[in-house]
């Protein structure tokens, strides 16, 4: 008998590159997670059709049918629940969401931000890593907290910035980490391979196999 998978629902906004990779990761017999539901709060976005060619159910709540945060997430939340959902991963969700919501998945929320947290937090991280003029940029997957991109650390990807660098091309360069980072993060949460110590977050030794996904490119192994 095959292992039971965690039940993910993926909030999502817009293109849904960073869900494609979770849907990829998915697919594979050995990941110990699926994608049960796939929400959006954009009726458009192109990640829904992302999820429906993979036979994912997919769901659209827009946030401007409703009066207030606490009705949308609200309909968020019953729509999560009729899918079993256990662990949400935000993934381009362009809504925050309540510690209200939280509770309901005490120390199950992750997401995904194209900084080195806690360096950059907010809209346009890659716009602020070039105006300071960072020489590493990257990404961050953490759980979520009620603050901006302040929750505990689970991993980080690395990348250089070049000289010639502008925000589009430093985009990529870190969204190409990020579909690699994110289902890794995934991965350990789910598995109980990583756990919460306070504000930081401790991986487990056994852990052997993914350390070398951790590192950064061209990092020494």
């Amino acid at each position: 008998m095959s292992a039971r998978r965690a039940r993910l629902g993926v909030l999502v906004s817009g293109g849904g590159s960073n869900l494609q990779a979770l849907l990829d990761a998915a697919g594979q017999a050995d990941y110990p997670a699926e994608v049960a539901c796939v929400l959006s709060n954009v009726p458009t976005a192109f990640a829904l059709e992302r999820a429906r060619k993979a036979g994912v159910r997919a769901e659209v709540v827009d946030h401007k049918g409703f009066g207030s945060k606490v009705d949308f997430e609200a309909a968020v939340l019953g729509v999560l629940a009729d899918a079993g959902v256990e662990w949400v991963c935000l993934a381009g969700f362009m809504r925050l969401v309540s510690a209200d919501f939280l509770k309901r998945f005490p120390g199950h929320v992750l997401n995904i931000h194209p900084s080195l947290l806690p360096a950059f937090p907010g809209l346009h991280a890659q716009r602020q890593a070039l105006e300071r003029g960072v020489k590493v940029a990257g990404c961050t997957v953490h759980y979520v907290d009620a603050g901006t991109d302040t929750g505990p650390i689970i991993a980080q990807a690395a990348v250089p910035v070049l000289p010639d660098d502008d925000e589009a091309s430093l985009s990529a360069r870190i969204l190409a980490e990020e579909h690699r980072l994110y289902p890794l993060a995934v991965r350990l949460a789910v598995t109980g391979a990583v756990t919460l110590d306070g504000a930081r977050t401790k991986v487990a030794a056994r852990v052997t196999g993914d350390a070398g996904a951790l590192r950064s490119p061209g990092a020494p192994k």
